[in-house]
């Protein structure tokens, strides 16, 4: 039998990033962090923590990741429904792992929509919707927004929709897609690379700039540094607004998005589940 405490230390060490943020934590020494830990790891017989900035669970470590997540999950529905009128309970925190483009135009408002008396607090992470799920793999989130289709173990799926993207760039600036720079988000998003291949010509390889943040992603287009891929309700604004032109009218790109989250009984996730599927119905397709 694994010790509550010794896995609701491992999970604080996974999170907090460091023995030392665990402590302060939960308000016990780094010697004592350490101790148990070290006890977890002699009752499974494998190293769970790889000792780097931040501390990082092994491959053996990832399962527990989950479990430590869910236990102390419904450890605090439980005690939120014993105490009833009482009240007195702390929050729960709820991680999720979103797109960029998804928390920049529409997730927020799911969040906001959850019923403020679960007392949730929310821990977003954010990447690439082709990669979102390897968190839920990993265990260190609870639920994703994800372009993947296939559920994670353990997790269930539900669609929401799919984000349509145009091809747009400041007036005056696009001469043609093997000269004009592009603007991409990162080296893990491939959505201008994939509208490439389909609307110009094979082995297009035109100069990039790289703004790793939605809005300045935006803006940069905006501002005549390249074209790139935006979401359809902002890049149609803009359009009608005169600050961009769509360049292939014809042409768009739309992104399959789902919602993947732990198996499991838990009002907090199935509220937020549902604030998701509302929130998801009116701003995707």
């Amino acid at each position: 039998m694994m010790d509550a405490a010794q896995l609701a230390t491992f999970q604080a060490v996974i999170e907090e990033g460091s023995f030392d943020a665990a402590a302060r934590v939960l308000h016990v020494t780094p010697s004592a962090v350490s101790q148990r830990i070290k006890a977890l790891e002699q009752t499974v017989g494998q190293v769970l923590v790889r000792r780097t900035k931040p501390a990082e669970p092994t491959e053996a470590g990832q399962a527990l990741v989950r479990l430590a997540g869910q236990i102390l999950l419904l450890e605090r529905e439980a005690l939120d429904a014993a105490r009833g009128a009482l009240g007195g309970g702390g929050r729960t925190r709820i991680s999720v792992v979103v797109n960029a483009d998804s928390l920049h135009t529409w997730f927020l408002t799911a969040l906001a929509a959850v019923p403020p008396e679960l007392a949730l607090s929310f821990d977003l992470h954010q990447e690439d919707q082709d990669h979102t799920a390897d968190l839920l793999r990993a265990g260190t989130a609870m639920a994703a927004v994800t372009a993947q289709h296939a559920a994670v173990q353990g997790c269930r799926v539900e669609k929401l929709g799919a984000m349509r993207y145009l091809a747009v760039a400041a007036p005056g600036v696009f001469d043609d897609f093997e000269t004009t720079p592009m603007i991409v988000l990162n080296r893990k998003d491939r959505l201008q690379h994939r509208f490439l291949a389909s609307a110009a010509r094979r082995g297009t390889d035109p100069p990039i700039h790289y703004v790793p943040a939605a809005a300045a992603f935006v803006d940069a287009i905006r501002l005549g540094l390249g074209w790139g891929l935006v979401p359809e309700r902002i890049a149609q604004a803009d359009i009608a607004a005169g600050r961009l032109v769509g360049l292939a009218p014809d042409r768009h790109l739309d992104v399959p998005l789902y919602w993947q989250f732990w198996r499991m009984e838990s009002t907090a996730l199935a509220a937020l589940t549902e604030a998701v599927k509302a929130a998801a119905a009116g701003a995707l397709r």
